[in-house]
């Protein structure tokens, strides 16, 4: 009797979850939205595109990507924040969007925590610390010897107040007790030309911002805030590897859904995403880009935000930087 009971019970629980998991995946056959919260052709761009490919080509769905630019990807993110959580529209948010934000704006419109449903983690990159050829730096400890020799002469560029680049450098110039001046840029391509320029000394940078100019010989990649050397360019070492032991700082880009998605359509999600970021295909598609397909999700995924957004949290507060 126990056994026909628990047969009966088991096969209910069976179907149930299939029920759940079938309705989840029924969604699939309409349209997906997957929101960018910058411009198309950035870097948040380029990583979500082949992503949403491959998301389309397994769902059998007609994945859209729309750009919604400004504000620090706040108006993107906040967004889908306030959209239905159906699992039909997603964010490609950034560190910027979920860990860096929440300390830069002092009235940001939506709650990087409490408003989302987190799917997963898909790809980080290292800031890159790039100077120009023409200087006598051929290393970070020659970086830090000149800054020490000339206190607050060197200056660096970034791609603006409150990015990954500036606040790594922020967080660089503190662990190495020397002083830096910060030179803030509207986006990376007009810091690039001023270092090629000799405009400014040397910049902090997602590597796949400077990659090409680094490899085309016009600038100098000194060392990686990344844990570990990247495959683009192996010679150059990790910060930590220059004496800074336990330095880490990656821009990332990570998929998130409303707040209040179901379960079962949270987990769908996330096992088709971290399918295609495991595939050979996403990473040959981002590796040659200085960018670096990275799974992580549930629970892990979860520890991982809270860390990002004490880390970031500090370095805002830290640099000063703040928006209304």
């Amino acid at each position: 009797m126990q056994r026909r009971q628990f047969l009966r019970f088991s096969s209910a629980a069976t179907f149930s979850l299939i029920a759940q998991f079938s309705s989840a995946t029924a969604q699939f056959a309409k349209q997906i939205r997957i929101v960018v919260p910058f411009p198309a052709g950035g870097p948040t761009d380029i990583v979500t595109r082949p992503l949403a490919h491959m998301l389309g080509e397994a769902t059998k769905a007609t994945v859209v990507v729309d750009n919604r630019g400004g504000a620090g990807g706040t108006i993107g993110a906040d967004a889908v924040a306030k959209s239905v959580p159906d699992g039909q529209t997603l964010l490609m948010a950034t560190v910027g969007t979920h860990a860096i934000n929440p300390a830069l704006y002092k009235k940001l419109p939506y709650d990087a925590v409490k408003d989302f449903t987190p799917i997963g983690l898909i790809a980080v990159a290292p800031v890159a610390v790039v100077a120009n050829p023409s200087l006598s730096i051929l290393t970070l400890a020659d970086l830090v010897a000149l800054a020490k020799q000339k206190p607050g002469k060197l200056n660096y560029g970034s791609a603006g107040v409150g990015t990954p680049g500036h606040l790594t450098g922020e967080m660089f110039r503190t662990a190495a007790a020397i002083n830096l001046q910060h030179v803030p840029y509207k986006g990376s391509a007009p810091a690039v030309t001023d270092l090629i320029a000799g405009q400014i000394d040397i910049m902090f940078d997602p590597l796949q911002s400077v990659l090409s100019n680094v490899q085309a010989g016009k600038l100098r990649a000194l060392a990686l805030s990344s844990r570990t050397r990247s495959a683009v360019l192996a010679n150059v070492p990790t910060i930590a590897e220059s004496g800074y032991s336990g330095f880490e700082s990656t821009a990332w880009w990570a998929v998130f859904a409303p707040a209040n998605l179901p379960a079962a359509s949270s987990a769908v999600l996330a096992d088709e995403i971290d399918r295609i970021v495991r595939s050979d295909s996403f990473r040959n598609a981002l590796e040659p880009l200085g960018v670096i397909p990275t799974s992580l999700s549930g629970n892990g995924f979860i520890e991982f935000h809270h860390a990002e957004i004490i880390k970031w949290s500090k370095a805002v507060h830290d640099s000063g930087a703040s928006f209304d």
